[in-house]
């Protein structure tokens, strides 16, 4: 669900759109088809989930939105996204903080 990029990490994300408000939930399959599984409270019309989970993700990481960038699925609930400039030790530390222990 985490894996050291170039420029960065990626980030493996199952959408729930539609939710009642943004967070995490939780993990999403297992091994290395695991992916942190977020629901996100815009619908998935005309881009306005991925826009939500760029803004959430954002601001979860702490990096400008312009530093998150939607890598694929961008029609699927299934979707990786790159965090530019975020360390893999800081990404796995948000997610312990989040209570997701995870990194595969």
């Amino acid at each position: 669900m985490l894996k050291a990029a170039a420029h960065g990490v990626t980030l493996m994300v199952r959408a729930q759109p539609g939710a009642k408000r943004t967070a995490i939930l939780g993990v999403f399959g297992e091994g290395s088809q695991a992916q942190i599984k977020i629901a996100v409270q815009a619908p998935p019309l005309e881009g306005r989930a991925n826009g939500a989970l760029i803004a959430f993700l954002a601001a979860t990481f702490g990096v400008p939105k312009s530093a998150i960038e939607l890598v694929s699925g961008e029609l699927s609930r299934s979707k990786v996204f790159l965090l530019r400039g975020v360390t893999t030790a800081h990404a796995a530390t948000v997610l312990i903080e989040q209570g997701i222990d995870r990194r595969e």
